[in-house]
Formats: structure tokens, C-alpha cells, sequence
């Protein structure tokens, strides 16, 4: 057997608890299961997180001036980069949260946690993530990658402690998606649009919120300390404050910023509806389905969500274009 795999049933002397019920992963749900090794270290880089590196670093894409060869390039750089570093944080958050997580019903199941890695295996990985990591860092600049460098000092703070501060947890996972949006800017040249970089925190605000109220709707927030300062009224409230900070500064972004040239007042009345319908339906989701709890999954596989984005996309990319040729 190898000795990173335990496959005996966890132990956990605190007593009746709801966790008590679940399936362990040795015999329970297969679906849920890492086979193997391999598997719990796969499962423990959480590949279903990736996906908001591509679209938050790929914002600059609304720059028609990234459309080069060395803007896409310096795309793919920032999104390996922001991906190695985010799997880091991962295994770091899970090594800090293994007691915490074992008690969790939605997060029992993480490796470390399960039983199924152990934490030198875990270790041992996260070394090996973070060498590609600082390779991948010496191609570009101090002054290009210090979005990455700074991502992770502000994650050691928050996996040490800040995540247990109530509201400033949500504000440093936030800003962790705006060092994103950075990193993309830098990587491809272009400048950081102000409204667009404070649309997009006010964004992940509302996503973050989102994920805390339905963690106070499944578990009353007793695994996690910074939910004792929540109530699912209050989260009810900053999500839709931040809903509408968010709707006001895209607004503010197509009418200041965004490089549309003459087809700015076109695009504000194209793309407004689809962006309040978007953060309509998000809310909807949240308020009325419970569907918080995984931001990303919600985010791509609402058949609404998905289809108001993509026609969002085109007419984007076709008003840039368009921009783009007159100039």
C-alpha cells in the first residue's frame, strides 16, 4: 500500500454530529472518491477551479490592443502562472483547514482531509508546484509578476487567520480575482481600466457572499468562524449592494472606458440588459434556489447564465471589432 493512502474510517471524538451520517470515502460515494494516488492529488488541485483564472486574466481581451501575438502569449503565461499559484493556496488552505474540513458535510471529502493524502504527500506535491511556479516566474519581469507574488502573500494571511475576520475574508478572496485582472493587464501591455477593475471585485464580492449564505443555509456557519458575523439576512443585503455597485460600474466602464470608439452609445445599449440580466439571474439562483454554494459551477452550467454570456460575448466582440476597423 502506499503510504500517502490511509483507506481506514476517520475518527472524531467530538461527539454526535450530522458529519456522522455521511459516507466515508473508502466505502461511501464513488462518484465523490479519488482513485488513488494520483486521483487525491488531482481532486487536491481542484482542476473544477481553474476555469476563473482563464476568464478573469482573459478580461484585457476586452482591450483590442491584446490582440497580438505577444498579448496572447503573455495571456497563457498569466493564466499558467495565476493556476500554479491558486493550486498552492489550495493545498495550503486544505493542510491548515484538514480538522475543520473532517467535520464539514461539504467538505469532508478532500483528501487530506478524508484520510486518503497524507499531509507530507500533500507537502511534497505543493513543493514540487511551487518550483514549476517560480520557473514559470523568472520568463517575464519583477514589475509583470508581482500580481502572482502578491496573490500568495495575501493568501498565506488569509489561510493563517484573516479568513476567520468576518466581511474582510470576503474583501481578500475578492481581491485575490482584482490581482487577476492585474496580472492580465500587465502580461498583455495594456492599461487596467478603473470602473472595469472595480466591476469585476464587486463581482467576485457578490459570487463570495453568494457561497457564504449558503454555507449558513446548509450548516448554520459552525465549521467556519467568520460566519458567526454573518446572518442570511445581512448576506441577503450586501448582495444586492454589491449587484449594484457592480451594475454601476460596468456602466460607468462602457461609457468611460472601454475602447469603442464611436460605437459606445451602441454598446450600452446592447450590453446593459444582458449585464443586469446576468446579475438578475445570479441573485435568482442564490435567493430563491440555494444555488450558492459553488459560484463557478452555477456560473457555467445554468443553461440562462450561459446562454446570456456567450451572447454577451459576441456582441462584445463584434462592437470591438467594429471599433476596431474604424480606428
Amino acid at each position: 500500500m502506499n503510504p500517502a493512502i490511509r483507506t481506514g474510517p476517520a475518527v472524531h471524538a467530538a461527539g454526535p454530529h450530522p458529519i456522522d451520517a455521511r459516507p466515508h470515502p473508502a466505502t461511501g460515494d464513488a462518484s465523490r472518491r479519488p482513485a488513488g494516488l494520483a486521483g487525491s492529488l488531482v481532486h487536491l488541485a481542484r482542476p473544477g477551479q481553474w476555469p476563473k483564472n482563464v476568464l478573469v486574466v482573459s478580461v484585457p481581451l476586452l482591450d483590442p490592443q491584446a490582440w497580438t501575438r505577444s498579448g496572447m502569449g503573455g495571456l497563457v503565461w498569466a493564466v499558467t502562472a495565476f493556476t500554479l499559484g491558486s493550486v498552492l493556496v489550495y493545498v495550503l488552505n486544505d493542510l491548515v483547514d484538514r480538522r475543520r474540513d473532517a467535520d464539514n458535510p461539504a467538505r469532508w471529502h478532500r483528501p487530506i482531509a478524508a484520510g486518503l493524502l497524507t499531509p507530507r504527500a500533500a507537502v511534497l506535491f505543493a513543493a514540487g508546484v511551487a518550483i514549476l511556479l517560480v520557473t514559470v516566474l523568472t520568463l517575464v519581469t519583477v514589475a509583470v509578476a508581482w500580481p502572482v507574488v502578491a496573490y500568495l502573500l495575501l493568501n498565506l494571511g488569509y489561510s493563517l487567520g484573516l479568513k476567520h475576520v468576518p466581511l474582510l475574508d470576503v474583501f481578500l478572496v475578492a481581491s485575490g480575482f482584482a490581482l487577476r485582472l492585474i496580472q492580465g493587464h500587465l502580461a498583455t501591455g495594456t492599461t487596467v481600466p478603473g470602473w472595469l477593475l472595480t466591476a469585476v471585485f464587486t463581482l467576485c464580492l457578490l459570487l463570495t457572499l453568494g457561497k457564504r449564505r449558503q454555507e449558513l443555509r446548509a450548516t448554520g456557519g459552525g465549521h467556519r468562524p467568520a460566519l458567526r458575523g454573518y446572518t442570511v439576512a445581512l448576506t441577503d443585503q450586501l448582495m444586492q449592494l454589491s449587484a449594484a455597485l457592480t451594475a454601476g460600474s460596468y456602466l460607468l466602464y462602457l461609457r468611460d472606458e472601454a475602447p469603442l470608439g464611436g460605437y459606445g452609445p451602441t454598446a450600452t445599449v446592447l450590453l446593459t440588459p444582458l449585464a443586469i440580466f446576468g446579475l438578475f439571474r445570479y441573485l435568482q439562483l442564490v435567493l430563491v434556489r440555494d444555488a450558492g454554494g459553488n459560484p463557478v459551477r452555477t456560473l457555467v452550467r445554468d443553461p440562462a447564465l450561459v446562454t446570456n454570456s456567450a451572447l454577451w460575448a459576441v456582441l462584445s466582440g463584434v462592437l470591438l471589432l467594429a471599433a476596431r476597423s474604424q480606428g
